[in-house]
This record gives structure tokens, sequence and C-alpha cells, in this order.
């Protein structure tokens, strides 16, 4: 007897690999069942869709990303470096998580319902992780801030602005560098004290 999770887990591990290959279009049911080495019907067992097989992958790759956040926060003490990783590791893992990166940004896929709500539910955390951090340094008196909320929606704002040149048009920058630009402006403001 196979266990249900573990069988669903590798069903969405592998379509997942697949997804970040062909995308979501021209990834098949066929393909995903050959990979897997099994029939098509058994997956259905479990999925009763590609669509449904995408969302348990891109819901996967969401929590591999807050996951990965989270211990990326958790790891230092000072309210700079949590703020530095939580940058580092958000830039970063998009690049590792094709799916849910596409899911996310591709209008191409707005009329699947549960993208949207991977977005939302995206947005709300980010911005309460960043109202946090914020809210962190300011207690240990590191920064500035006057509010929270405001502060890290231009936070969000530029991190999202950066996604595009470094994922989208897939070229050759050197995110080490810019991430490190992005910080400097944030803890060193550009006017002259």
């Amino acid at each position: 007897m196979v266990n249900r999770e573990i069988f669903r887990k590798k069903v969405i591990i592998t379509a997942g690999q697949i997804f970040s290959r062909f995308g979501f279009r021209k990834t098949t049911m066929d393909e995903i069942a050959s990979e897997l080495k099994m029939g098509k019907s058994s997956i259905y067992y479990y999925f009763e869709s590609k669509e449904k097989i995408f969302e348990a992958v891109i819901r996967h790759e969401a929590n591999t990303l807050r996951n990965e956040l989270t211990k990326a926060i958790k790891e230092v003490d000072s309210p700079i470096d949590k703020m530095k990783n939580y940058v580092f590791v958000r830039m970063k893992s998009f690049e590792k998580l094709a799916n849910y990166y596409n899911a996310i940004f591709d209008k191409n896929l707005d009329h699947f319902d549960f993208i949207e709500n991977v977005r939302a539910k995206y947005d709300r955390e980010e911005l309460a992780i960043l109202r946090l951090l914020l809210y962190h340094g300011k207690r240990k008196k590191v920064f500035k801030v006057d509010n929270s909320e405001y502060t890290a929606l231009a936070i969000q704002t530029t991190l999202k602005g950066l996604e595009v040149p470094l994922f989208w048009k897939k070229k050759e920058v050197n995110i080490e560098k810019r991430l490190n630009a992005i910080l400097d402006v944030l803890f060193n403001g550009i006017l002259i004290k």
C-alpha cells in the first residue's frame, strides 16, 4: 500500500520539475505519468486534474519560500542582518522556485482563482514580515521608521521592481551588487548627513 502523502509529495516534486522546464501549458499529464513511471489513472486518483497538481506545486513552493525566509531571519540577531538575510534569501529563492514565481507574475495564468489568492496572501505575508523586521529594528534603536506600513510597502515595491530584470529578462546581472546597493540606500539613504 502506498502512503498517500508520500505519493502526493512525489507527484508534486516531479510535476514541479516538469512545469519549471516546459511551463504549465506545455506540460501534459502523460509527461508527468511517464516521469513517475506509472499510469495517468494512478495520478488522477490523487489529483483530479493537471490544474490541481499545478496548484499543489505552487502551494508547496510557497511554503518552501516561507520556511527559507523564516529560517534566514531567525539565524541572525541584529535588525540589519535580519533585513539583509530577508532580502537576499527572498531574491535568490525566487530564482529556484520557478513555478511559484511564474504563477505569481504570469498574467496568462490569471484565470486560475487560486493564483490570485496565492498572490494576495504572499503580498500580505511579506508586508507583515517587513513590518515586523522594521518594528524589531526600531525597538532596538537601529532603524528610524516613522511609518512602518509605508516603509514596508516601499521596500516591497523596490524588491518587486528588481524582479523583472533579474528573472523575466534573464539578463546576466550581479544580484549581489544590486541587492547590496538597495540595502545601502535603505540603511543609509542618499542624503549627506
